[in-house]
Formats: structure tokens, C-alpha cells, sequence
């Protein structure tokens, strides 16, 4: 009976510790300047929450990011996490979101 669960466990292990390996180690977010930056998740530790905008902009990837600094400089935020940029069912048309913190 143990024989047949062997396999199983052999593939598990390698998928188990795959999962430890795509975490990262809390690291300091950079000293804050003028102007929003833009962090890590690994680096919003002990950072305060403040809220979350979102963005629709044609164009690029960066067009959509573009917009987010600037909704993260209008909520006077240091810094901002983009946890989406992905491009909509319209060809061209990016949508954006992110959390801003201070």
C-alpha cells in the first residue's frame, strides 16, 4: 500500500520546495524622495497602506504605469506597487492597478 502513494510523494517534493523558492526575504523599500516610487511587494513592509487607484490607458504597458504615477503623485503617496497591468479585451488598451503607500 505505501508502494503506491511513492510516486506521488517523488513528484510533491520538488513542486513543494519550488513554492519556498519564488519567496523573497523582506527587504527596506528605498529612502523616499520628491516624487512616488515605485517598490516591491518584498519591500512594502512596514510601509502605511493608503489606498489603491486604478488606470485605463491606449497605448503601451508603460502608458498604464504612466498614469499610476500620476494618480500616486496627485494622492501624494512615496510610494506605489503595481499589482496588475494587463491589457484589456480591446486591443491596445491597457488597465492598471496598484496600491499606494507613504
Amino acid at each position: 500500500m505505501k508502494l503506491r502513494w511513492l510516486p506521488l510523494s517523488a513528484l510533491m517534493l520538488p513542486l513543494l520546495t519550488a513554492c519556498s523558492a519564488l519567496q523573497s526575504a523582506p527587504q527596506p523599500a528605498p529612502a523616499a524622495s520628491g516624487a512616488p516610487q515605485e517598490v516591491q511587494r518584498s519591500q512594502t513592509q512596514g510601509l502605511k497602506k493608503i489606498g489603491t487607484v486604478s488606470a485605463i490607458a491606449r497605448g503601451a504597458p508603460s502608458d498604464g504605469e504612466a498614469a499610476i504615477r500620476a494618480k500616486a503623485t496627485a494622492a501624494q503617496a512615496s510610494y506605489y506597487l503595481i499589482v496588475v497591468n494587463d491589457e484589456t479585451v480591446v486591443p491596445g488598451q491597457w488597465y492598471t492597478q496598484a496600491i499606494l503607500y507613504r
